[in-house]
C-alpha cells in the first residue's frame, strides 16, 4: 500500500493516478474539508485527518510501505508566515514522528528547487549546491528550507528513510486552482492575459513528469538524498507563447520586462501592507519569478532513471485544460 498525504493537490493527484496506473494500491490522506475534484473517477481509498493528529496519521499509514508527503503550502504571497512554518515545518515534524514508529521502506518528500543554492545564477548547479541566499530569501523559501532540512536530518540520524525531491514550477492539466506560475497558462489559455513577460526564466516540469520522479523515488531514490526534478529552464514569455497557441490563441502584444513587473510587485506589497490583505502580486512574488540558478537534473537521470518530456509540452496540456474547462 503507497500511503499518499495531500494527494488531492496539483501534483499530489497526479502522484496518486500515477500510482493507480502501475497497478499499485493507493490510500489518500487529506483533510475533511479537502476538494477532491482532482481525483475524481479514481479508485483509491480516502482517509481524513489532521496531520498534527498522532493517531490518524499512524491508522492512515498502517499496512503501507511508501509514504509520498505531498502537503505543502506554496502561498509565497502570504503576509503573515506563520502558516507556511505551520503546514510546511511543524506538520511535517508530527508526520515524521509517527513515520519513525513505523517500518517503512521510503518516505518521499516533496520540496521544492528553491532549497538549491543559486551561487552566482549563472552557472548550472546541482543537488550539492547548499542553500546561500538566506538573507535573501522571503518567508516562504525559509520555510521550505526548515522542513527540507527538517526532513533530510530524520533520515540522517537513522530515524525515518526520507529522500527530498526539489520539485520545479510545476505545469499540466488539472491545476484548477490554479497555481501562481499555472496562472499565467490559464489567463493566457482563456484570452485574459492583458501583458506576456520578458526576461523572467525559471526552472518547469510536466507534473506529470514530477509525479513519475516521486514514484521512482520510492523504490530507486537514496535515502538522505536529494533531487532536482525539473526539465528545462523557461523564459516566462515562452510559457505564455506556448499556452496561447495551443488553443488558437495569439499571444498578448503589449510586453512587460523586470523593471515594469517589479513596479507592479511594489504596488501589490504597499496595497497589501494597507489593506492588511495579502496579494498575490508582491515584491516577494515577483523576485521568486528569476530567483534561482538554471539547474542539472543529472542525477535523477542517473539514479531513478528519470526521463522527462519537454515542460512546453505539458503547458499545452494546461491551456487546453482550461479552454476545455470553460466550455462544459
Amino acid at each position: 500500500m503507497h500511503l499518499v498525504i495531500g494527494g488531492n493537490g496539483f501534483l499530489g493527484s497526479h502522484l496518486v493516478r500515477r500510482l493507480i496506473d502501475d497497478g499499485e494500491p493507493v490510500r489518500v490522506l487529506t483533510r475533511a474539508s479537502s476538494d477532491l475534484r482532482s481525483l475524481h473517477g479514481l479508485d483509491f481509498e480516502h482517509v481524513t485527518g489532521d496531520l498534527f493528529d498522532a493517531a490518524a496519521v499512524g491508522a492512515a499509514m498502517d499496512g503501507c510501505r511508501a509514504v509520498y508527503h505531498c502537503a505543502v503550502d506554496t502561498r509565497a504571497w502570504l503576509r503573515d508566515p506563520a502558516p507556511l512554518y505551520r503546514t510546511n515545518v511543524e506538520a511535517l515534524r508530527s508526520v515524521l514522528d509517527v513515520a519513525a514508529d513505523r517500518d517503512l521502506d521510503r518516505v518521499v518528500f516533496t520540496s521544492t528547487m528553491a532549497t538549491i543554492g543559486r551561487g552566482d545564477r549563472r552557472a548550472v548547479v546541482d543537488e550539492s549546491k547548499a542553500f546561500d541566499w538566506f538573507d535573501d530569501a522571503p518567508p516562504y523559501v525559509r520555510a521550505r528550507v526548515a522542513g527540507e532540512q527538517l526532513a533530510l536530518r530524520y533520515a540522517t540520524d537513522g530515524r525515518v528513510p526520507v529522500t527530498a525531491m526539489c520539485v520545479a514550477n510545476t505545469y499540466g492539466a488539472g491545476d484548477w486552482a490554479p497555481t501562481p506560475h499555472g496562472a499565467f497558462v490559464a489567463a493566457a489559455a482563456l484570452g485574459r492575459l492583458p501583458f506576456t513577460v520578458r526576461g523572467m526564466r525559471t526552472e518547469s516540469v510536466g507534473v506529470d513528469d514530477a509525479a513519475g520522479a516521486l514514484a521512482l523515488a520510492a523504490t530507486r531514490g537514496g535515502i538522505g538524498e536529494r533531487y532536482i526534478v525539473a526539465e528545462r529552464n523557461l523564459d516566462l514569455g515562452e510559457v505564455v507563447a506556448t499556452a496561447a497557441a495551443a488553443v488558437d490563441r495569439d499571444p498578448p502584444r503589449l510586453v512587460l520586462r523586470k523593471p515594469a513587473l517589479y513596479a507592479a510587485g511594489a504596488a501589490g506589497s504597499a496595497l497589501a501592507a494597507v489593506s492588511g490583505k495579502p496579494s498575490k502580486l508582491s515584491l516577494d512574488s515577483v523576485r521568486l519569478m528569476h530567483a534561482f540558478a538554471p539547474m542539472s537534473h543529472a542525477k535523477a537521470e542517473r539514479d531513478l532513471g528519470w526521463r522527462p518530456r519537454p515542460a512546453l509540452d505539458a503547458v499545452a496540456e494546461g491551456a487546453r485544460f482550461w479552454r476545455d474547462r470553460t466550455r462544459r
